[in-house]
């Protein structure tokens, strides 16, 4: 919290401010930046003009603060231009841990001179070190209280100013950002000229690319009516989008809501093969199960493409098979299935005598999207094994279609694939 107060009496020490060992703010502000590139680790990779600049600048107008506060001096003009600053290195890059740690140096070495230059008063009067202690000790005691307090007061406003503004500017810097890449995205997937956008946003629109639809399950604390449920997606959609930008980096582009979107990723710098990998890694940071579909296309074919991926995503999900990531190459016979048509009809007549038997549906769903695994079929739907067998006979006795025979079992995936889609 910035420190704004009427005037108040300085401080002194033997019977002299104690701002006077602080006063020469130019040729001290110089000597503390020596310091700080000498002993401050990330003072010292800053580029020149901004140590001799902006650094000088802002050190000298820390030390006119210190002299305002100890001299009783109200403040809030040279709190807003240190304010000015660190927005200004919020926009620069600099980070913000170097700026605190120069202030933090630059205090110890205010402090040292301000009890130095008081002590050094006495022995030029003739006192002992010991005389000089207990001098100080009878006479300034209460100024010096006084004094730690404002030091603790003075960084309470500084690092307080310094970090309000820099996170306000850092805000708007990375909403600026995501604007433009925004922007940039919703070019590509429009199929509109991208080069202007593209310079806007410093990222290179690549030659190829790989268009993933994404389907985001609900995370349990969504349903949960004693939780803010926005609150709850909107937490998980940021880490899905912090993991994208970890392992992608500022290349990847992405459209994502709390349930899904499209994603861009250049296939010069993701191969394909890495791609379940990112899927498992997004779905870890969501913490619930990512359903995704890929296709690579050239940027020219992207708004194609993401139609294909997300009709090929809408297929998986009405399947209703286990998350994960599915190439087209994996559903070409499907997607082909869902085109409109006779066949596509015909095909989703053929479990029509099932609609009486919705157990029996339920569990050809369950077995085919589970890759026939009697077991974990048997478990999904709480009944024996046995009873997986007998519903999959029953299921060959009504259709005509054996589901335990490779023949039978293509006319009913088929069906299945069909069968929702018609109407």
């Amino acid at each position: 919290m910035s420190v704004a107060t009427p005037d108040r009496p300085g401080l002194t020490v033997s019977g002299r401010p104690m701002s006077t060992a602080l006063q020469d703010v130019w040729a001290l502000s110089r000597q503390m930046v020596g310091h700080f590139v000498e002993n401050v680790a990330p003072c010292g990779t800053l580029p020149g003009e901004a140590i001799h600049g902006d650094v000088t600048t802002i050190t000298r107008i820390c030390l006119e603060l210190a002299v305002s506060m100890l001299d009783g001096k109200d403040i809030p003009e040279k709190t807003q231009r240190l304010s000015e600053a660190a927005a200004g290195w919020a926009r620069e890059g600099v980070p913000i841990d170097t700026i605190h740690h120069a202030i933090h140096e630059g205090f110890k070495i205010g402090f040292d001179l301000v009890v130095s230059h008081a002590a050094d008063r006495h022995r030029a009067a003739g006192s002992s070190a010991h005389d000089t202690m207990l001098s100080l000790s009878l006479a300034d005691y209460e100024n010096l209280l006084g004094g730690a307090k404002l030091v603790v007061e003075m960084l309470d406003t500084m690092t307080s100013a310094v970090s309000m503004a820099y996170v306000r500017e850092l805000r708007a810097v990375v909403s600026e950002h995501h604007t433009a890449v925004h922007t940039l995205t919703s070019a590509l997937l429009g199929g509109h000229p991208t080069s202007t956008m593209a310079r806007e946003c410093g990222i290179e629109v690549a030659e190829q690319y790989r268009v993933l639809a994404l389907a985001v399950a609900s995370h349990p604390e969504e349903a949960n009516p004693m939780l803010d449920t926005k609150v709850v997606a909107r937490r998980k959609l940021r880490r899905v989008q912090a993991e994208l930008a970890t392992h992608c980096g500022e290349s990847a582009l992405s459209l994502l809501s709390v349930d899904g979107g499209t994603l861009l990723i250049p296939a010069d710098r993701f191969a394909e093969e890495d791609l379940d990998e990112l899927i498992a890694r997004l779905s870890r940071a969501a913490r619930v199960p990512i359903t995704a579909t890929v296709l690579t296309a050239a940027a020219e074919a992207i708004p194609t493409a993401a139609d294909q991926a997300h009709e090929l995503l809408d297929m998986v999900s009405r399947l209703q098979s286990e998350p994960g990531l599915y190439r087209f190459d994996d559903l070409a016979l499907e997607y082909q299935l869902t085109r409109p048509g006779p066949g596509r009809e015909y095909l989703g007549s053929l479990l029509d005598p099932l609609d009486a038997h919705p157990e029996l549906l339920e569990t050809l769903q369950t077995h085919i999207a589970h890759n026939l695994n009697r077991q974990r079929t048997a478990r999904l739907l709480h009944v024996h094994t046995n009873t997986v067998d007998y519903r999959l006979k029953r299921i060959g006795q009504l259709t005509g279609f054996d589901p335990t025979q490779a023949s039978g079992l293509w006319y009913l995936r088929s069906a299945l694939v069909a069968r929702t889609y018609r109407g």
